[in-house]
């Protein structure tokens, strides 16, 4: 958390508020200070505090852009370009405030980390909790490589292909299926809640090997991935624990998850068991889900 859908609603919220704008001023926590200078990266990630603030001040924002479950905001001035990436691991989150006492939630005010000011009047805070997601400056996305082998975007026409591509390959061919979808090289942006759902949707139980699968149970796998996280967009995301939008408000997709976190199947009412995939706590329905 938070996966594409979450992702997406915080891409669409801060976009109008801050492009165009010039970053002022970067300022830091704390907790992100001490990290560094005890040699631990703590938020800010793949350069010193020094060289951040050099490559991101004074610069204007020209374009907002989500990648799977990043957020990358490419800066300019008169001189070259750079990007601001960010991933937001487990608790992280963007808001768009006046001033850091705007942010109403009292956990992620406590919790904020980065702050850019902006000439628009606003500040663009990152706030994260448990302190595991990330900002880079990047001159360029060869700084960090593993963003360019996610997957292409599932919404769009060659996505498909390139699932049956990677799931079909050794790689994947004899692990679960869940462990499949949740690699961003096959799938972009499909994460716990989301797989748990159209795994669910699906009718197809998330230990089953890839190689096991029949050719209509891969395409059904990846059409209910791509639906539900195209419903997780529509309904602003999933508000589990620590999730709000830029806003502050959260989303309302939480209200219809029918297997993830729940004791009772939204399907069919029967018990829903719990197994350990690839690290993640695994919600299915054996009655559902062959």
């Amino acid at each position: 958390m938070p996966e594409l859908p979450e992702v997406e609603s915080v891409k669409r919220v801060i976009t109008p508020k801050i492009l165009g704008a010039t970053i002022q001023k970067v300022t830091f926590s704390d907790k992100v200070k001490i990290g560094k200078e005890i040699g631990k990266e703590t938020i800010v990630k793949g350069t010193s505090l020094e060289l951040f603030k050099e490559r991101t001040e004074h610069y204007k924002i020209a374009s907002v852009y989500r990648r799977s479950k990043y957020i990358f905001i490419e800066i300019e001035n008169e001189q070259d370009n750079k990007i601001i990436m960010c991933h937001f691991g487990m608790t992280g989150a963007f808001f768009t405030v006046p001033d850091l006492s705007n942010i109403e939630i009292d956990n992620h005010r406590k919790h904020w980390h980065v702050i850019f000011e902006l000439d628009n009047g606003l500040q663009l805070i990152y706030t994260d909790i448990r302190r595991f997601g990330e900002l880079r400056a990047l001159d360029e996305l060869t700084e960090y490589p593993s963003v360019l082998k996610i997957a292409p975007e599932p919404f769009v026409q060659e996505a498909y292909e390139h699932y049956l591509d990677k799931i079909t390959s050794k790689k994947f061919m004899n692990k679960p299926i869940k462990v499949a979808i949740l690699d961003h090289t096959v799938i972009a942006g499909c994460g716990n809640i989301y797989a748990c759902e159209a795994l669910l949707r699906a009718g197809v139980l998330p230990t089953r090997t890839v190689k096991d699968l029949s050719q209509e149970e891969r395409k059904n796998v990846f059409d209910e991935v791509v639906n539900v996280l195209q419903e997780g967009i529509e309904n602003g995301g999933s508000s589990i624990s620590d999730y709000y939008n830029a806003d502050g408000e959260k989303g309302t997709m939480q209200d219809k998850h029918n297997i993830y976190g729940k004791k009772v199947c939204g399907q069919c009412g029967g018990p829903v068991e719990q197994k350990v995939i690839a690290t993640r706590n695994t919600h299915y329905c054996p009655n559902c889900q062959k």
